[in-house]
């Protein structure tokens, strides 16, 4: 039995080096779905080539804002995104992921508009296709725990679930989005925080839990605190008590127990050294987990 399945995001042409490699999973990266000339024979031919090599396919949505002041460039948003998810279903992807993107109201019609795109996005797709909706790094973005809780009751919790960016979820709770304290905030983090962040992650999760990383650094973008994805070893947070709580958690919490969930880890890092860091990324999971079993 596998543990979790992993992988990165790749593209129809390099689908071959990703199933060479070993990997699980594959995600359709957002950029497909926002190219011009992506047909839908492309996807059939995604689906065609990732059945037989990967236990899972994804699909990350384009980088729309689902809410906006402007109706008709929200309108807009919402058409692209559910041709994506049409798109998706072609190649066969069991989950749709998507980030909400910025708020535009800064009050509850933010939470009000994704709810309504939410529920139209789950009644086109795929009806056994999963949605799930990331966590964001700053307040200032759609998607925090609570929100995504609301998100369930409406939508279904078999239908909806969290997909937890785990640098994203760091730089939220250790308020790195306001202070740019890298250095400090990852000093501080330990094994027992991302144990509390995995618990979380389960009680918003069901068919799946899923799970995503790459390290960061931060600029300012005038009073904007955000992040830059930096190849593994590059950046924050360490990979070490993440690693180590990654792997009790999958074995001790989900795997002894029996819960009917399949994990997966995604690695979102630079194009120019996924394939490098994927591999990494799995195998310091991977050398911890094999202490629990």
């Amino acid at each position: 039995m596998i543990l979790f399945d992993w992988g990165t995001y790749n593209g129809l042409s390099k689908l071959k080096i990703a199933a060479t490699l070993g990997m699980k999973l594959t995600e359709i990266p957002p950029y497909d779905f926002a190219k011009k000339g992506r047909s839908e024979e492309y996807f059939a031919s995604y689906r065609e080539m990732a059945r037989p090599a990967f236990t899972t396919v994804t699909a990350h949505a384009p980088y729309y804002n689902v809410v906006s002041t402007d109706k008709e460039v929200m309108e807009r948003s919402w058409k692209g995104l559910l041709s994506a998810a049409r798109m998706a279903k072609i190649a066969g992807a069991e989950i749709f992921n998507l980030h909400l993107g910025w708020r535009a109201f800064m009050d509850e019609r933010d939470l009000e508009y994704a709810i309504d795109f939410l529920k139209k996005l789950a009644s086109e797709a795929d009806e056994n296709m999963v949605i799930s909706v990331e966590v964001p790094y700053t307040p200032r973005m759609l998607g925090d725990w609570d929100e995504i809780r609301a998100m369930r009751e409406e939508i279904g919790e078999e239908r909806l679930i969290v997909s937890v960016q785990l640098e994203n979820v760091w730089m939220y709770e250790k308020k790195v989005y306001e202070t740019g304290y890298f250095e400090r905030a990852n000093a501080e983090t330990s094994e027992e925080f991302w144990s509390h962040v995995l618990a979380k992650t389960l009680s918003l999760s069901s068919k799946y839990l899923s799970l995503r990383f790459s390290q960061v650094i931060g600029f300012a973008l005038g009073s904007r605190i955000l992040k830059k994805r930096v190849p593994l070893g590059k950046g924050y947070p360490s990979l070490e008590p993440l690693a180590r709580a990654l792997a009790k958690f999958m074995v001790k919490e989900v795997r002894h127990k029996n819960l009917p969930l399949r994990m997966h880890v995604i690695y979102t890092g630079p194009p120019s050294t996924k394939y490098h860091d994927t591999l990494s990324l799995y195998a310091a999971i991977m050398a911890e987990a094999v202490k629990h079993l």
